[in-house]
């Protein structure tokens, strides 16, 4: 039976599920107003037809009190709104829920990308051996980053997941009941969480799901691909960076960071407890029996007392699941062998660390520590610094920085981030102690600029009773001039004998990071995305041209306009000329519940990765490779992209658009993570000190999206013009890497939402400011349809269309309700009169709750 089209199952299982259930919804009593679930869709449809009429959302807010209430008050107005406010966001958790019940039914789990389809494929095309050969070196790494777009507290999470439970099972009384806690559960957080916190809430998804999912994957490929040989390498890791991300976050403390470490290892040790309970129930025969109740007292010791009687190491459990394994094979005919494998699977992909704990700073506090030690130790007469060392050139400043050791004591520095900064370093070395070096073995730099940034880091290593760290050192490029000077830095680097000499102590493995976030800030989006290419090219040769296998860490967000969208295509699509070993990336915000929440999506979604990097290797990459014709179309189309957007980004209008049209000085309000939104500590809105998340996901709560398109039209225009279009009609034709750039573009063009802020266009201040960027967005969306011959954007997706349409439609009367109460703000805000401090609170209040429901109906909004 031939199967269904993907967005007829989206439509039965999603689309259809949603109305029935959005139905039960809407008609339970959550307070002692009834009414509110009966005048949402009033209030939606008014939206709907308000916008078609070119109504602002004052106008619609105001006709629709003006046709369903009698005369309300403003209170009673701002009552009701809240209300709706807070319908919407269980709206979108009961779509969520919904969605990722029906993912198995609207995905083709066994379809392209897919570990069966690529075994099949490799057998068809005699390619067995070599897909051996390339999964026993080739790994992925997810890495959990704690960037606040994620902010569904842990009595929702629990929610969520009792919701897909029962949807899948068509359990009509527990979904009722379901949906009436959830109406009632709390959404806002009051606090801020702590670094901890999000830790916490991420390790829900690694003990709940990745610890399954990447599991599986391993049994998969050790049982069908290699038919039970042991693979000597783990596939998946896991990256952490909640508790050891200090960029630009003081609340990372160095005592953070070993509790963290502490719960990691503490829940795969449960883990691995519950597993050998399970183990226990089944291997009830000789003397194995007596050996895995030892191990379940040694496990149950280990992670419940900090001096346990029983003692135990990763080394030690993995032997003796081993020998138990051996005996279990030579006396007792095998039976069980399957579940005791699945533990010692688990036990070589997450260790006892889980997840390694990477630890990040920004270069410029390096320097800034290094200056302080370099004063203290002076004063300390100490000799390690040589007393001219602020004089040096950079070359001999190097020499001096790879030669220095020492054992400095945190405690001797006055001031506290050179404190916290030393800690951090003899917290790793800690870590490494009780978790194993895989528990933290990174140091990443951001905002990486030259060879100096690497080695002063290298050296405060170093320095910290570390001669030969087991440390490896990652610089961070991330703006556009930085990525273009990022093979001449390393260069640098690899031509230091000393440096040379810790890179073979290492593997002569060099893991380089690439910041599609900040590049794109930087940027634009065609030029941060091309200038991470040939970086990449260029990392790639020079690093070969040293024997230096690179490895690369994309520091994706979950947009398009942060290096999200699809990701595999992305990856499926570069060529030869990129060192692909290894699939490094951040996975942030919605993006860890949407791809990776539940069993099935994150088994999918690891297995396109892996499909990704197997596709290029075994099809040899060539069709990827970029013809000099049409490198020169893309360098030409980036160029115009970059000054476009450069100087879009230069208008005098540009940040106080930001600061007072957009919601970005909000986020720091919504308490959705322990991060501040800037990284300065000035009160004047600066550039530089903007993070990505708040710059990217404001103008997605505008609904204009700016950073995943701007440009693009506009340098795709300047071939038209000049009657090159054809040109780009043949990049686009031949290159996989540009129709994944432009098919990312059009999922930031389709959630593009204009007539939202068409009230702007009249403003007096900033009225031709939002022209400029409608004119582009115009511009964009016609030429990039012209180019792909689609009718509509997306046209290749529909399912994925689809429910971008649904989500869209839920939250627009949100939206709505948000920019009714930005504009009432601005008007307070112009008035000459004394503004009233309640009313100002309580539309800020509105905006700011706003947020949550915009957020997480995007799934990747900044």
């Amino acid at each position: 039976m031939a199967r269904k089209p993907k967005l007829e199952r989206f439509n039965e299982n999603v689309l259809a599920k949603y109305q029935i259930y959005n139905s039960i919804f809407m008609t339970l009593p959550f307070d002692t107003i009834t009414n509110t679930g009966v005048l949402l869709p009033l209030f939606q449809e008014v939206c709907q037809k308000g916008y078609a009429n070119h109504k602002t959302p004052t106008e619609i807010v105001e006709e629709f009190f003006k046709l369903y209430q009698d005369n309300p008050t403003e209170e009673q107005k701002n009552d009701l709104l809240f209300r709706f406010i807070q319908y919407i966001e269980r709206q979108v958790v009961l779509f969520d829920a919904i969605e990722d019940a029906a993912f198995p039914i609207v995905n083709n789990m066994d379809g392209r990308g897919t570990l069966r389809s690529i075994k099949e494929q490799a057998q068809a095309k005699g390619q067995l051996k070599a897909l051996k050969a390339y999964l026993k070196k080739f790994k992925i790494r997810p890495t959990l980053t704690a960037h606040p777009t994620q902010f569904y507290p842990g009595t929702v999470l629990g929610i969520i997941h009792d919701l897909d439970k029962a949807i899948r099972g068509n359990d009509l009384l527990r979904i009722k009941s379901l949906l009436a806690q959830l109406g009632k559960t709390g959404f806002f957080k009051k606090e801020k969480p702590t670094p901890y916190h999000e830790a916490v809430s991420l390790i829900w998804y690694l003990e709940n799901v990745f610890y399954h999912s990447a599991s599986a994957i391993y049994n998969y490929v050790q049982q069908n691909i290699f038919e039970s040989e042991e693979i000597d390498n783990d596939l998946i890791n896991l990256g952490f960076w909640p508790g050891g991300d200090r960029d630009g976050n003081p609340f990372v403390t160095t005592e953070t960071t070993l509790k963290v470490a502490k719960r990691l290892r503490k829940t795969i040790l449960i883990n691995y407890y519950r597993d050998i309970r399970e183990l226990k129930r089944r291997i009830t025969f000789g003397n194995l029996q007596d050996r895995i109740v030892k191990l379940e007292r040694a496990l149950y010791d280990n992670f419940t007392y900090p001096n346990p009687s029983l003692p135990l190491t990763q080394e030690g459990f993995l032997q003796e699941l081993l020998s138990i394994r051996e005996e279990l094979v030579s006396q007792h005919q095998s039976l069980f062998l399957d579940e005791l494998q699945d533990l010692i699977n688990k036990v070589k992909i997450f260790g006892f660390h889980f997840a390694t704990l990477d630890i990040r700073q920004d270069a410029r506090i390096h320097h800034q520590v290094l200056m302080s030690v370099v004063e203290k130790t002076k004063a300390l007469d100490l000799g390690i610094f040589p007393a001219d060392y602020e004089s040096l050139s950079d070359a001999d400043k190097m020499d001096v920085l790879t030669s220095v050791e020492g054992s400095l004591d945190p405690s001797d520095f006055e001031d506290d981030i050179t404190k916290a900064t030393l800690e951090s370093i003899y917290a790793m070395k800690t870590i490494q102690a009780d978790n194993g070096e895989r528990a933290t073995n990174r140091y990443i730099i951001s905002n990486n600029g030259n060879e100096l940034n690497v080695l002063e880091t290298f050296a405060l290593i170093r320095l910290c009773d570390w001669s030969n760290p087991t440390v490896d050192v990652i610089p961070l490029f991330e703006t556009v001039p930085d990525l273009k000077v990022a093979d001449q830095v390393m260069e640098k680097l690899y031509a230091n004998p000393v440096y040379m000499e810790h890179l073979q102590k290492r593997d002569m493995k060099q893991t380089i990071m690439l910041g599609f976030s900040d590049g794109t800030k930087d940027g634009g989006y065609l030029m941060a995305n091309w200038a991470i290419f040939k970086a990449k090219e260029a990392l790639t040769a020079i690093s070969r041209k040293y024997d230096v296998k690179v490895i690369f860490f994309d520091g994706r967000g979950g947009p398009p306009a942060r290096g999200g969208g699809n990701t595999n295509q992305f990856y499926a699509s570069l060529g030869p000329t990129i060192e692909d070993e290894q699939i490094q990336l951040t996975v942030q915000g919605q993006t860890i519940s949407s791809n990776f929440g539940t069993l099935d999506s994150c088994q999918y979604n690891l297995e396109q990765l892996l499909g990704a990097g197997i596709e290029n290797e075994l099809s040899g990459n060539e069709e990827n490779r970029f013809s000099d014709g049409n490198k020169a179309v893309m360098q030409e189309l980036a160029d115009i992209s970059y000054q476009t957007y450069t100087d879009f980004k230069n208008h005098p209008k540009f940040l106080s658009y930001l600061e007072h049209m957009s919601t970005l000085k909000f986020y720091g309000k919504a308490n959705i993570g322990s991060r501040p939104s800037k990284r300065g500590k000035s009160d004047s809105l600066v550039f530089s000190d903007l993070r990505a998340i708040p710059f990217v996901g404001s103008w997605s709560q505008l609904k204009q999206n700016v950073p995943g398109f701007y440009g693009v039209g506009t340098a795709i225009k300047a071939f038209e013009d000049r009657g090159e279009f054809d040109k780009v009609k043949t990049l686009y034709k031949e290159s996989a890497f540009f129709r994944a750039l432009i098919g990312n573009s059009m999922m930031s063009l389709s959630k593009s939402f204009f007539e939202l802020t068409a009230y702007m266009k009249n403003d007096p201040e900033y009225g031709a400011f939002w022209n400029i960027i409608y004119d582009e967005y115009q511009l964009s969306k016609e030429l990039i349809l012209k180019l792909t011959d689609f009718k509509q954007l997306m046209q290749h997706e529909p399912a994925g269309k689809a429910s971008i349409d649904v989500r869209e439609k839920i939250v627009l009367p949100l939206l709505t309700i948000q920019q009714y109460a930005l504009k009432k703000i601005q008007d307070i805000n112009r008035s000459k009169v004394e503004a009233d401090t309640k009313e100002l609170n309580t539309y800020e209040k509105m905006v700011t709750r706003s947020l949550f429901g915009n957020i997480n109906a995007s799934r990747n909004s900044a």
